[in-house]
């Protein structure tokens, strides 16, 4: 059975499973339970900045924990907590804030395993926010996943839809190795069918959400449904697309990349960042590398520019890649 669930119900749905069958997982940031709330403003709880831990803390008084204003607090906290027994989740309000708890996560959580011989377990899963489309402005709206997606030792998962969104993060909280899960804002609201009860996505495996034999666009988190759309229309003028959502960044399922340039011999990567140093780039690499006798054009990327996120609302619009920039790139491979 299944019913439509916006993403961020889906999250919620995740945590609440997560806790009910494993009483070590813990659930820790700023305002999850409620803490921030004055007197008068007639809500029970915030549940977070946008509310998806709301009601958690009913069900689990004892372990939805309030913090301080203090991310390197927070992570480094529920580093150590991890490394004792527990399973901590960490709500990192925005990912923009990846700075300001970068050194626990790339030179704790990420190594910890590694140095001790793999005797001991950092399962930590970090919850944040990506992206832009909600005029939160430049300091709250960056794409920052590559970051975390080039660290080794730390996993890197952004869902495109609700019931992805469920199983991957009950995937994350249960494994072993620290996991940062990105929420895109493009699709926080986004609605879909989610299965009820219990089920896992696997980190590291990607999804051919649309069968086609002309190109192969590859996106994940935001840009699958901007794929989508794009390959709708694309349709229309006799262009047939694969349409692959990466879902897991770190791992990267190289395999579907490669199988569905081999397919089609065109590759066009949608990604919300900026274009250096970018996941698009990443995957372009590898196309090259590893599948460049399949390659019959140039691969394309659709990226946002080079340049921090504006906060008007047409400059906003027009940062973010569209389906009509990933027609044209199509186009332009001939």
């Amino acid at each position: 059975m299944s019913r439509k669930l916006s993403l961020g119900l889906a999250v919620n749905e995740a945590l609440h499973i997560a806790m009910e069958t494993d009483p070590d997982v813990i659930l820790m940031g700023e305002d999850v339970a409620g803490g921030g709330l004055r007197e008068g403003d007639g809500i029970d709880e915030m549940g977070g900045v946008l509310g998806t831990t709301r009601g958690l803390v009913k069900s689990f008084p004892d372990r939805v924990l309030d913090t301080p204003i203090s991310e390197m607090g927070i992570v480094g906290t529920a580093v150590g907590a991890a490394m004792t027994g527990m399973r901590p989740v960490v709500e990192l309000m925005f990912i923009d804030f990846l700075g300001t708890c970068l050194d626990p996560l790339l030179n704790q959580a990420a190594k910890l395993r590694y140095m001790l011989g793999g005797k001991a377990r950092i399962p930590l899963t970090v919850r944040t926010v990506t992206g832009a489309g909600m005029q939160a402005a430049a300091q709250h709206s960056q794409s920052l996943y590559w970051m975390t997606a080039g660290i080794p030792g730390l996993k890197t998962v952004i869902p495109s839809n609700p019931a992805d969104a469920k199983g991957l993060l009950l995937a994350a909280i249960r494994d072993d190795n620290p996991v940062i899960f990105c929420e895109a804002k493009l699709v926080l609201g986004a609605t879909g069918e989610v299965p009820e009860g219990d089920y896992e996505v696997p980190i590291g495996k990607a999804n051919l959400v649309r069968e086609g034999s002309d190109v192969s666009l590859i996106g994940f988190g935001g840009t699958v449904p901007i794929c989508l759309k794009a390959a709708k229309q694309l349709a229309d003028e006799g262009i047939d697309a694969d349409v692959l959502d990466l879902r897991s960044l770190s791992p990267l399922d190289e395999e579907a990349i490669l199988t569905t340039l081999a397919k089609t011999g065109r590759v066009v990567i949608v990604d919300e960042s900026t274009p250096r140093s970018s996941v698009a780039s990443d995957v372009a690499a590898l196309c090259v590398d590893q599948g460049f006798d399949s390659l019959q054009t140039p691969v394309r990327r659709v990226t946002a520019p080079h340049s921090p996120v504006p906060f008007s609302r047409p400059l906003e619009q027009a940062y973010l890649p569209t389906a009509a920039r990933v027609i044209e790139a199509v186009r332009s491979q001939g």
